[in-house]
This record gives C-alpha cells, structure tokens and sequence, in this order.
C-alpha cells in the first residue's frame, strides 16, 4: 500500500487504481483529458547533427524557407566558408542572361497586378454583361399532368444585373499584424569565472536616507557609510586635485618672476655695455629705461612693516572716506530726520555700534566699569537677615508715581457742601473752592496778581522749542563716534557719585 499521491503512470506500475485513495486516478493515462501544454515556453530542438538549435526563437512565427543570420558562420564571407563549394565568378552566358530575365519580369508583373486589382472597387461588376448559358432540364416525372405535357426543356440562365449604389454586404475586418523581422543576433564572450574583485564591484550599497526611516528599520552603520565613503573618497580625490593644480600654479608664477628678473637682469647688463662703449642715447629713453628697473628694486625691497604701514594707511582712507559720506548725508537731510537720525544714533547699544563700525575704541588703557553696576545696593539693603524672617515683599506695590495717581478723598471734605447755610455763603464757596484743582495752578511765565481788562494775550514761542539746532551744533563740534570720553564721563560721575 502506497501512502503517497500517485500523480504519474510510473506510480502504477502495471496495474489500475489503488482503491484505498480517495481521489482522481488515472493509470496508464486512462480518463485524463488530452490538454494542450500552455504557457509559451519553447521545447529544446536540435539539428541533424545533434547540436542544440539556440534560433528556434528568432526563427518563431516565420516561415522555414526564410533567411535568418543567427549564426557566427553568417558573419564569416563567402570566399573564406570551408563547408560549401568555391564560388564562381564567371560571367553567366546570353541563355542564362535571358532565362533571368524572363523570370524578373514575370514577378514584377505579378507584383504590379497585385497592385491594380487591390485598387479597383470590389462591389461593381463590369459593364459588359456575360454569356448565357443554356441547360437542358429532363423532369423525372413524365407524362401529361407533368410539367405541361413536356418531356424536356432548355434553360437559360443569366447573371443577375447588380445595382451599382449598392452598399458592400461583407464587412471588413482588420487581421492581426504579422510577427516583425526577427531580432539582430547578440554574441557573447564565452562564459568565464567571476573573481572575487568582479563580485565587489557588482555589489550596488542601497539608498539609505539620513533623514527618513519611515519604517523604523534598524540600519547597521556600514551600510549607511557606505554611500558617504564613496562620496568622501570623491571628496579628497578632488581636494588632491586642487592642491596639485595650485602647486603648479605656484611653479608657474615662480618661473616666470624668474623670467622677469632675469630680463631686468639682461636690460641692465645690455645698458652697462652701452655706457661703456660710449653710444650715446637720448635722455627720454635713458629716463624710460631706468624707470623700470627703479621700480622693480623698490617692490623687491618692500618689508613686511612697510606692507603693515600701507594696510593701515588704507584703513585710515577707508574711515575717512566712510565719514565724509556720512557728513554728506547728514548734510543733505532735513532737520526733523537729522534729529531723528542722531537721536537715533545717540541712544545706540555699545553691541550695536560695534557690529556697525562706529564703536572706536578709548586709548586709555585703564580698566573700564559700566557706572550703572555701582548705583544697585540689592544685596546690602536686604540686612543679611535670619532664613527664617519672612520678608518676601521687600519693595511696596506702587511705585512713588503710581501712588499719586491713586484716588485719595480730600481732607478738608464737607458732607454738607451746599446744602447749609444761607446764600451768601454759598456764593463766597462757589467762587473760593478750588472744585477742579486749577486755582493752586497757573500758567508759566504769567503772573497771578496782575488784572487783565481785555482778552488772554499770549507770547509767541521760539522757532526752535525743542532746541534742535544748539543740539546739531553741539554734535558738530564734538566727536564722529562718540566714545572717546567714555572713561572720562565714567570717571566724572563716580567721583559725582562720591561727594554725594
């Protein structure tokens, strides 16, 4: 008893089922459908001698007799085959000429016949009508009742004329396209041993991101170097590249300084030998030459201390430059956004002026402090009392301006303002009472006791109130930057500080 599946007739051997399978069986093939194989795979063809036939997929959906170059003896010449017969050149004789020829012309005739009747129409028949044709019909019931008393009779038969506006009864459809030419032959190299330098090579690093792991996969870290290594090497291939190219760049403008020199070199000697051999030559030229080699000398003889000095000079040209530019637009503003901008610059941060340029440092050298860090007494005020003292609150709520803006009642309030006493009295409150605050207060610069008999006469204010131009004037005559008396002002007001 067999416990397995049998599927193939090897499995049967030579009898039938086994009865104790519950299944389809079909020994020796009896029952089982003759199905085709699908699938469009090729079987393995061979040729005469044996030899596997690697075209048959070129040569799929052709016809046999047609020429398909799939080998490498199609590539070799005619003259050079081993396999066939010595080709003859000769030239063919006139029977043959004629022979060839006949047989030209009849394909050519039927290529063009072809041609003409595929263009003429199809559903209209020609003009001319055919001949009829006579048929003799013999009944095979004879006698009197039959066919009129007649034992014999003669049809004619003619074509069924055909309306020309007529539409075509057979529909046209279009047929599947024809397989294409077969593809070119491919020739590989022989099949060779990969080594393991070739498998390296072959071996691609994946995309790894360095900002998306949408997965959450844990990526191993030569895997994700492995892109940037090959970038880095990159990287310091070009890097060499550059400073080889600067190197030579180096040689290239050291030789020709040497060139240069030995020119001036050569100019010098040619000249010494001119004056020594008396030719005489003409002062413009003699300045022109000499002019040259000054110069040269002189920059060969520069130090480093005169190149210092000429940076600074150029420094020194670009502030002054800066300044009068400076100047100039204060000069062409008007006198509200000249005000503005020197306001503007006056209350700049010392951080601000220096990332502008317009911080110049002091050039005293004693150590400077910010004035405004001695007048806080934070620490002291406090007592260095116990841990214990509950004195969170150390400063009270309103400041000394905010308690003057806080509604106080009047001390001297009446509860029966206006509503005692007789009219006289009333009349002297109303007049006396101070009720909105503004008898205690006047007008600057006016005098309370004097009497007025005619209408408020007022005084005309200066044209510059907020004294503008005495502070333009000022910030002329002083310093461009602003700072220079830093260390002065601080001095100053600590020693201010200190008689106070």
């Amino acid at each position: 008893m067999t416990t397995d599946l049998s599927r193939t007739a090897d499995d049967f051997g030579d009898g039938g089922a086994f009865p104790e399978i519950h299944i389809a069986q079909y020994p020796l093939d009896m029952g089982r459908k003759k199905t085709a194989t699908s699938g469009g795979a090729l079987s393995l063809q061979v040729d005469a001698e044996g030899n596997i036939r690697y075209d048959a997929i070129a040569r799929q959906g052709h016809n046999e007799d047609r020429i398909i170059h799939s080998q490498f003896k199609d590539l070799v010449p005619l003259n050079q085959k081993t396999d066939i017969e010595k080709v003859s050149f000769e030239r063919p004789d006139e029977e043959e000429v004629k022979e060839t020829t006949e047989k030209t012309r009849e394909a050519l005739e039927k290529i063009v016949q072809g041609k003409i009747k595929a263009a003429q129409p199809k559903n209209v028949k020609s003009d001319q009508p055919s001949e009829p044709t006579y048929i003799r019909y013999t009944p095979g019931q004879q006698g009197e009742a039959y066919n009129s008393g007649a034992k014999q009779r003669i049809i004619r038969m003619v074509d069924m004329p055909v309306d020309p506006m007529e539409p075509p009864k057979f529909k046209h459809k279009k047929i599947p396209r024809g397989p294409p030419s077969p593809p070119a032959p491919v020739l590989h190299s022989p099949p060779h041993k990969i080594s393991a330098q070739e498998q390296k090579e072959w071996v691609i690093p994946p995309c790894i991101s360095n900002w998306k792991n949408a997965k959450g996969f844990t990526i191993p870290l030569d895997k994700r170097l492995a892109a940037d290594g090959r970038a880095l090497f990159a990287a310091d291939r070009h890097a060499r590249e550059e400073v080889r190219q600067r190197s030579l760049m180096r040689e290239k403008l050291a030789q020709k300084d040497k060139e240069e020199k030995e020119k001036r070199l050569r100019m010098l000697a040619q000249k010494a030998r001119e004056e020594r051999a008396g030719i005489s030559t003409t002062a413009a030229t003699g300045t022109g030459k000499s002019s040259k080699p000054d110069e040269d000398e002189f920059s060969s003889e520069e130090t480093d201390d005169d190149v210092s000095k000429l940076k600074e000079r150029e420094e020194l040209r670009r502030d002054r430059r800066r300044e009068r530019e400076r100047d100039y637009r204060l000069s062409r503003m008007g006198a509200e956004q000249k005000a503005k901008y020197l306001a503007r610059e006056q209350n700049r941060d010392i951080s601000e002026k220096i990332a502008l340029g317009l911080a110049k440092p002091t050039v005293s050298k004693e150590s400077m402090y910010d004035s405004r860090l001695f007048n806080q007494s934070e620490g002291l005020s406090s007592g260095f009392k116990d841990d214990e003292a509950y004195d969170l609150y150390d400063k009270p709520l309103f400041a000394s301006s905010a308690v003057s803006n806080i509604y106080n009642p009047k001390k001297n309030y009446d509860p029966d303002m206006f509503g005692g006493g007789d009219e006289q009295e009333i009349v002297q409150k109303l007049s006396t009472e101070n009720r909105f605050g503004l008898t205690s207060k006047g007008f600057s610069g006016a005098d309370p006791n004097q009497a007025r008999d005619g209408p408020v006469e007022f005084e005309k204010e200066s044209s510059d109130p907020f004294g503008f131009t005495q502070f333009l004037a000022a910030a002329k005559q002083g310093t461009k930057r602003g700072l220079e008396n830093v260390g002065e002002g601080s001095s100053g007001h600590k020693g201010k500080r200190a008689k106070e």
